[in-house]
């Protein structure tokens, strides 16, 4: 006998029917995030292909179902305040999810923190952005504390006993998290204070301030604002000696006797991505610290530290933008439309094709500027000029850009962009992070005139870099000439006028730049398209239109789209 609410044979069939999954694009898992062709170029292009069998050792781990689904696990599991234990003593902790460890970890054993600076051998910081550039796309947010790490040295370096000291653990393969004396540790992390309430971008407004102890050290006391990933080891911060001396001090959490040091982590940031990692404001109350460098030159001793954690911050945007074509790219060659897939309907070709070159652009672009800072490093005068123009434009135009790439692709995925199942949206909160962070959009611009004012030098080496491909291409040629007339312009004009023009030009040069790559290092189909679409007939900031996929007749769009397709779309 049937019971009364069993189904038939055909509605059985029917019911089963509507569960059928069709027409979806599979996970986009099990797959090279290095097989990049605009990546592999730049790395060959710096002459440092001895690390592709490790960059793409990196890339398949990137790309596996375990990585991917430790970073969804790290950001759906934020990381907790703890300010005292269960009887009342103060141990300003946070905790955090086993999956942000394990991700530390192989960020740490991969040598993405500061292991390329005990090597003497060319190329080291190229291979590491490289590496870099591709466990990014795991998950972004473990990056803060492994870029601060990899930035403090050469600013450390300013005080030699302590860089003695601690470089070594520093660069150590090995991720020991833990307060501990960090003497007697097997690895170092470090990270970074600098802007308070008051004051923001603007250091020298700062009120912390330090006094002499008698042995060496000083007494911090004081706030700041923003302290990314405050479980680090050590910190770089600024504080006044004297009420107006801006001094840069090395602040370690765990003092040599193995008592906390006087920092209190006030609360943890609630922010609208970059969520796996911990953000604090902290104040501290008679801290010990040592100073880094002279009395009086914190700014320029940090400096060194900002200038490397802003070339990941282009790293960082570069890696944002070509995950999210990728992850476009592949929803499109499996999903169909109206009778085709949606990588060959002409509408979704050109966009795909758009996002992909502002994904070469972006990424050729930060390989090359690792490449500079590594030959600067060795004692390159010439490249360190370049990069003291180049690098504040590139981090300007790139980071800004990543949000809107992000945005575009999202919506290449429609509604299954938008549901927090996708990566998709937690790229677009994390995409504006790396505007802001080590100097927004005006601080990059202005810093841009200063290279221009106080670095001769700087122009003439990118002349010399975007002459390498002077007569290759008409369009190019034309905005180049275009860029050195509005450097003139903006160096001999009054302030106003140059800081009203400092993000045009910060856009229009790093636009040429990419431009003049691209002509030398990219396919014909990759460098005609990004010449006709943002260097033709240039009469202000690069780009596209109103929106993506607004391009020029005639180009090669399905080879562009193609090179943002994974390997494992077929």
């Amino acid at each position: 006998m049937r019971h009364p609410h069993a189904l038939t044979a055909s509605q059985e069939s029917v019911t089963r029917g509507t569960h059928e999954v069709t027409n979806q694009a599979p996970p986009l898992v099990g797959h090279d995030v290095a097989a990049d062709r605009a990546l592999l170029s730049a790395v060959a292009s710096q002459g440092t292909s001895w690390v592709l069998p490790e960059l793409h050792e990196v890339g398949m781990a990137a790309g596996s179902a375990d990585t991917i689904e430790l970073a969804r696990l790290a950001n759906q599991n934020p990381p907790a305040l703890r300010t005292h234990d269960r009887h009342g003593h103060r141990i300003d902790e946070v905790e955090f999810h086993p999956a942000w460890h394990e991700l530390m970890a192989s960020a740490v054993g991969y040598g993405l923190h500061a292991a390329p600076w005990p090597s003497s051998g060319p190329g080291a910081h190229v291979a590491r952005a490289a590496k870099f550039y591709v466990w990014s796309q795991a998950e972004a947010g473990h990056g803060c504390p492994i870029s601060m790490t990899y930035s403090v040295v050469p600013a450390l370096r300013h005080a030699t006993d302590l860089a003695a000291r601690f470089e070594p653990l520093l660069a150590s393969a090995s991720y020991d998290p833990g307060l501990r004396v960090p003497d007697v540790k097997t690895g170092l992390l470090a990270g970074m204070a600098m802007t308070e309430k008051q004051g923001g971008s603007d250091v020298r407004a700062n009120t912390t301030r330090a006094e002499p102890a008698g042995d060496g050290s000083y007494l911090v006391t004081g706030h700041k604002w923003f302290c990314s990933a405050p479980m680090c080891d050590l910190f770089l911060i600024l504080a006044q000696v004297d009420g107006d001396q801006l001094t840069c001090f090395l602040l370690p959490r765990v003092l040599p006797d193995g008592s906390r040091n006087a920092m209190h982590l006030q609360r943890l940031k609630d922010k609208l991505g970059n969520r796996s990692n911990a953000s604090a404001e902290v104040e501290y109350d008679h801290a010990v610290a040592w100073p880094v460098g002279d009395v009086g030159r914190g700014v320029p001793t940090i400096i060194e530290m900002v200038s490397a954690t802003r070339l990941d911050c282009l790293l960082g945007s570069a890696a944002t933008i070509r995950q999210a074509s990728v992850e476009a790219a592949h929803h499109a060659a499996h999903r169909q439309a109206f009778g085709a897939k949606l990588t060959d309907q002409p509408a979704m070709t050109a966009v795909l094709a758009d996002i992909a070159l502002e994904s070469e652009a972006a990424t050729t672009v930060a390989i090359r500027l690792a490449g500079a800072a590594d030959r600067a490093i060795a004692g390159d005068a010439e490249q360190a000029a370049l990069l003291r123009i180049a690098l504040p434009a590139a981090k300007h135009w790139v980071c800004k850009r990543a949000p809107t790439v992000v945005a575009e692709a999202l919506e290449c995925l429609g509604g299954n962009g938008f549901v927090e199942e996708s990566v998709m949206p937690r790229l677009y909160r994390d995409s504006p992070l790396n505007s802001i962070w080590e100097g927004s959009g005006n601080v990059t611009a202005l810093d841009l005139l200063r290279a221009l004012a106080r670095s001769p030098a700087s122009v003439d080496a990118l002349r010399a870099e975007i002459g390498l491909a002077s007569g290759s291409d008409r369009r190019l040629d034309q905005a180049a000439d275009r860029l050195w007339r509005e450097i003139a312009h903006v160096a001999g004009a009054e302030v106003a006028s140059a800081q009203y023009r400092a993000r045009m030009l910060a856009g229009l040069l790093a636009t040429v730049l990419a431009g003049a790559l691209l002509v030398r290092l990219a396919p014909a189909e990759v460098s005609d398209a990004f010449c006709a679409s943002r260097l033709q007939g240039l009469d202000g900031p690069s780009g596209p239109g109103v929106s993506f996929g607004i391009l020029p007749p005639g180009l090669d769009l399905h080879a562009v789209a193609d090179r943002i397709t994974p390997a494992s779309t077929g």
